[in-house]
């Protein structure tokens, strides 16, 4: 398991491929991967956003992240998880977070790369302050991935 928090941008899809090639090989130990990819908007709630602050709490984030992921192994049978999560300065169509779970069938990886990603969005200590056209704001809650 990768958990790591970026203070600047990445690229997801070469993260995909150094972590399957460099840590999990090439040894077919997996047969599905399945990946969430979720990029900045330039709107939120029907006004224009020019970035966004992300703001975490240093050390109580990737410990919660964790917990999540292990959550998760104890409810699918997975080989391995990466999840890699943006903070500070983000401008419009960044990535923000990228979730990544290898299993041997795809019924787990699909399950398990979804409730990693929805109990990040309710429980990981991240706070939005979104710049908008005229003032800032602080973003009060998350939507619902259901």
């Amino acid at each position: 398991m990768l958990i790591a928090l970026r203070p600047t941008g990445f690229d997801p899809y070469a993260e995909l491929l150094r972590y399957q090639t460099e840590i999990l090989g090439h040894a077919g130990k997996y047969g599905a991967t399945c990946s969430f990819v979720g990029t900045m908007r330039d709107f939120n709630e029907s006004e224009t956003v020019r970035h966004m602050f992300l703001d975490h709490y240093p050390g109580m984030t990737e410990k919660q992240l964790e917990k999540i992921v292990e959550e998760a192994q104890s409810r699918w049978s997975f080989l391995d998880a990466l999840v890699i999560h943006r903070v500070g300065e983000i401008l419009p169509d960044q990535p923000i977070v990228l979730v990544a779970v290898w299993s041997s069938h795809r019924g787990a990886a699909f399950d398990a790369c979804r409730y990693i990603m929805e109990e990040l969005k309710s429980r990981a200590p991240f706070w939005k302050k979104e710049a908008l056209e005229q003032s800032e704001r602080w973003v009060e809650k998350n939507t619902s991935g259901y």
